[in-house]
């Protein structure tokens, strides 16, 4: 089923760029439509897609429905829309966020207003009280915190919020429905893109590595993992995007022992050979080779603004 509604290319250019501080000024207001698509997973779980900001989860059941992530500020009302047309009802239980960027925190003050309540790693909630974005409100803030994990007993499932450190930032965590056996990864993993790795919020590439890992340990044969960004996926997709950043990262960190600066590192092209099937409209190969190179100096910013 699909769902759509007219945004501004502001929120799509932030659901892309990780929401950072002064984006959403400098986006253009045009009007851009938008679908949110939903796939049946069984055990009363959704997967909610739009293809522009996070990828979403909901539980549904007699319990109330728990949400993994709410996308943008202004897309309440389409993913609303779209949890009342499987779960019957529009306001969650609870929402879980998987880290603090907008595009996966986007939506929560529109459904805290209605009575959810957000659940996150205390470190989300020290991101957002400390942004100065415009579109986070006092009701963006989660109410409710967590250091290592927090587990709901809901709908027949034992539902694991499992913190990740330094890795897309300093806040992530996995979700996981233990009895279905789905891993919700949020950022953590960007499928077949090269991924967003925020060194300006906490995230490292070693610890970007060493969260896809324990993802694949935690996941079976038959575990379906959903991405941050990118398709439904299992484990042999992570383990592409494993094998890839570890090696993109080593090409890299080569380079930079080698005493090479960031203008030599790009004109040796180390991620030539990955251009055509990783790069994308924001997490561009240049883009991927400065985030390498920052975090082997240990300048935490990713890219040049």
């Amino acid at each position: 089923m699909s769902f759509r509604l007219a945004i501004t290319s502001a929120a799509a250019f932030l659901a892309a760029g990780g929401m950072t501080a002064g984006t959403a000024q400098a986006a253009t207001a045009l009007q851009q439509d938008v679908t949110a698509t939903s796939t049946d997973m069984g055990d009363g779980i959704h997967m909610i897609s739009t293809g522009i900001a996070g990828n979403l989860a909901i539980l549904t059941g007699d319990d109330g429905v728990v949400m993994v992530d709410d996308q943008l500020p202004n897309t309440g009302s389409i993913i609303e829309a779209a949890v009342v047309e499987i779960a019957g009802e529009g306001a969650p239980r609870f929402i879980v966020n998987t880290h603090w960027h907008g595009d996966h925190t986007g939506g929560n003050a529109h459904f805290a207003e209605q009575g959810t309540t957000i659940a996150a790693h205390h470190n989300i909630r020290t991101r957002l009280v400390n942004a100065e974005d415009d579109w986070i409100q006092p009701a963006s803030l989660p109410i409710l915190t967590f250091g290592e994990d927090l587990t709901f007993h809901m709908n027949g499932q034992t539902v694991e919020a499992v913190h990740v450190p330094a890795a897309h930032t300093d806040g992530d965590a996995f979700v996981y429905f233990r009895e279905a056996d789905i891993l919700h990864m949020g950022d953590t993993f960007f499928s077949g893109w090269f991924p967003f790795i925020d060194l300006a919020s906490g995230g490292t590439v070693d610890g970007y590595i060493a969260a896809m890992e324990r993802g694949l340990a935690m996941a079976g044969e038959e575990t379906r993992i959903i991405p941050g960004h990118g398709p439904l996926s299992t484990r042999v997709e992570l383990q592409t995007s494993i094998d890839m950043l570890k090696e993109a990262s080593f090409r890299v960190r080569t380079l930079v022992e080698g005493g090479a600066d960031l203008e030599a590192v790009r004109a040796a092209e180390p991620l030539s050979d990955y251009d055509a099937e990783w790069s994308w409209r924001f997490i561009t190969t240049d883009r991927m080779v400065e985030t390498l190179y920052n975090d082997a100096v240990g300048n935490g910013q990713s890219y040049s603004r």
